[in-house]
């Protein structure tokens, strides 16, 4: 009570003061001025990561005001106190403002740890991908405010997670993070951990909450584990790529088995003990970290069916079923031995065969375990398992959409506007699949604008409006030209033509750089090819409106946000641009009548490929020099290679 009445005198000084006095505070809070620094206080009792959450603070403040914040054990005004009441409820935090003290509030540690980052964001301007974006908050002398008040609302979807899939850039944009054991074209090294750290702290500050961090992650090399120890620390949930149920690709599995002098063929139907053994030591492995939920399935070699593998599985989609339904069956006994939780969280992602084989009802789930229905990709629409599969009491559904795909694309160039992701959300919403959403997002940087606005779907989905949340979107980073801005990026997300068989789009960067290179080898062997002019040219047409309106747009920018916008859209318009233009080159050598006119196509191949290298230069500025040192997927350099060699061939 005495407390009370201090806080309210206090308050009533402050009021009188402002009243009288010139230049005095109102009442309210003054947390940082060029008088006062305020202190930081985390409980003892608190988790690693609420403690890192805070050190991000501290770092915000310091950025923002020049002065560092001081952590403290007591609270010295102004100051935060960041506080986790651990009382059941699922993520929930509270920000108030009480006095000369801003209490951050968690319900268990990700409540609290959202909470700081809501505050750094709604309050402090921190930009939740400022380091994917370049946006870096504005300076100021003074933070202070009548009152800050965050309430959170409990998220729509339980697990919202990230897939760090096809990770080419990644890997290799910093060196250090260590070598892969992988007997694969890529990822022959483990990205590095302060790039770890950056996608960590870029996800929490935007509520999700769950990481597969890599393609094949084998826990048993220590640069590959130091990853899941580095999702934990920061307090993410941690699970595993379909590919790698229980933690084992094809690829572990082979490494598992050469280190213990067995060559064991990759064959669950041949081979079921060397495969309970494996999923044992994986599992016991896995287990001791906090927060899995884990992968059930049965997938071969590189994200193909088992029977690509092993010629000798079954041959009929019902025997396929049974084998692929027993795999799941005794590794969901396995986890229930080595998992000390009552209901450990699992799943099983229905991804190419698996929707099949479950739209034909051949597939039986363990109890407790969760479904997962996953997108087409290309082409963002549910495959038919997702509105066909009846309904249990009981089990959790989720969903895996894809930002980013390898390899028809979206891989360098984005594709997927938020709209159209908020109408794919919907129908798991309106069905009830919110159990679990991992979104795939690639190498990361090229998908923030679709990464932010999934993030705000999956945490608040009934609040979220495409065209609002668009509009402070676009003029929160680019001012006075953010209409400008609206209409280049809508011409944009249009531009891209439809298979007329499909629906779907004919055209991602993927997509069309394959027609090239199919192209490119034919004519390479002499042999005949074609492409699909008609819808090249039609793209071409509407993608360079979106670049005229781009660049008209990006003539009212400067700074940090002019940066942004070039790397965000103008670099991938020219990227995209530049793989048409090439393909249509190669197109149209195969119906030259000469060798002057194949000259002239090829030729015009190569400015294709110097428009590709010009958006690249875009996004290789500062510290991002090296991002385009690991493409291995897209791989222009073989694009450039195969053009140099047409040119010699036909130059002969």
């Amino acid at each position: 009570m005495a407390n009370v009445r201090s806080r309210i005198a206090t308050v009533l000084v402050q009021w009188l003061l402002a009243a009288w006095l010139p230049g005095w505070p109102a009442a309210g809070l003054e947390l940082a001025s060029e008088r006062k620094t305020p202190t930081v206080v985390v409980g003892g009792g608190e988790s690693e990561a609420v403690r890192l959450a805070a050190a991000d603070l501290i770092k915000d403040i310091h950025k923002i005001t020049g002065r560092a914040p001081r952590l403290s054990a007591a609270c010295s005004a102004p100051c935060v106190i960041i506080e986790t009441r651990r009382d059941g409820r699922w993520e929930q935090f509270r920000v108030q403002s009480e006095g000369d003290e801003l209490r951050i509030t968690g319900s268990d540690d990700l409540g609290t740890i959202y909470g700081i980052y809501a505050f750094a964001e709604q309050y402090l301007g921190v930009d939740p991908f400022h380091f994917w974006a370049g946006r870096e908050p504005a300076r100021r002398k003074r933070l202070a405010w009548d009152s800050v008040a965050i309430e959170s609302k409990p998220p729509t979807f339980r697990y919202r997670g990230w897939f760090i899939n096809d990770e080419d850039l990644l890997t290799e944009w910093k060196e250090g993070g260590g070598k892969r054991f992988i007997d694969y074209p890529f990822y022959h090294q483990v990205t590095a951990a302060e790039v770890h750290e950056r996608i960590f702290e870029a996800m929490l500050r935007l509520r999700y909450n769950l990481v597969i961090p890599a393609s094949f992650t084998d826990i048993e090399n220590p640069p590959e584990e130091r990853m899941v120890q580095q999702a934990t620390r920061r307090g993410l949930w941690i699970t595993m790529h379909h590919v790698e149920p229980m933690g084992v690709s094809g690829f572990a599995f082979a490494n598992f088995y050469k280190a213990r002098g067995r060559q064991v063929p990759f064959s669950f139907f041949r081979f079921p003990q060397a495969f309970e053994e494996i999923w044992k030591h994986y599992a016991n492995r896995w287990a001791r970290y906090p927060n899995v939920v884990w992968q059930l399935g049965l997938r071969g070699i590189a994200d193909r069916p088992v029977w690509v593998s092993d010629p000798e599985a079954p041959k009929t989609d019902e025997a396929r079923g049974k084998l692929i339904s027993s795999a799941m069956e005794k590794q969901w006994s396995i986890v229930r031995a080595v998992d000390p939780r009552p209901n450990p969280p699992a799943t099983t992602t229905l991804w190419m065969e698996g929707a099949a084989l479950n739209r034909q009802g051949f597939l039986k789930f363990p109890e407790g375990v969760g479904i997962i229905f996953s997108d087409n990709s290309p082409g963002w629409i549910w495959q038919s398992d997702f509105y066909e599969t009846p309904r249990q009491p009981g089990r959790n559904y989720g969903v895996y959409y894809h930002h980013g795909l390898w390899g028809s694309g979206p891989h360098l160039v984005q594709a997927a506007a938020p709209w159209k992701t908020r109408a794919m959300l919907s129908a798991a919403v309106e069905r009830g699949y919110t159990w679990y959403a991992m979104l795939n997002v690639a190498n990361v940087r090229e998908f923030v604008l679709g990464l932010d606005a999934s993030a705000r779907m999956l945490t608040d989905f009934a609040s979220f409006d495409s065209d609002r949340w668009f509009r402070r979107w676009r003029q929160e980073r680019f001012g006075a030209a953010a209409e400008e801005a609206r209409r280049a990026y809508e011409s944009f997300f249009a531009s891209y033509v439809l298979d007329p068989k499909t629906g779907t789009p004919a055209l991602l960067d993927g997509l069309a750089l394959h027609q090239g290179e199919r192209i490119a080898q034919a004519l390479l062997k002499g042999q005949p090819a074609s492409a699909p002019l008609d819808l090249i040219r039609r793209q071409l047409e509407a993608l360079n409106l979106s670049i005229r309106l781009a660049e008209m747009a990006r003539v009212k920018m400067s700074g940090a946000g002019r940066e942004f916008f070039e790397t965000n859209l103008l670099a991938q318009q020219r990227i995209l641009r530049g793989i048409l233009r090439w393909t249509e080159a190669l197109a149209l050598c195969t119906a030259a009548k000469d060798r002057a006119e194949v000259a002239r196509h090829l030729q015009a191949a190569r400015d294709g490929i110097a428009e590709i290298r010009a958006g690249q230069a875009l996004c290789t500025r500062g510290l991002w020099k090296d991002w385009y040192r690991g493409d291995r997927k897209m791989n222009i350099n073989r694009a450039e290679q195969m053009t140099a060699q047409l040119a010699e061939q036909y130059a002969k």
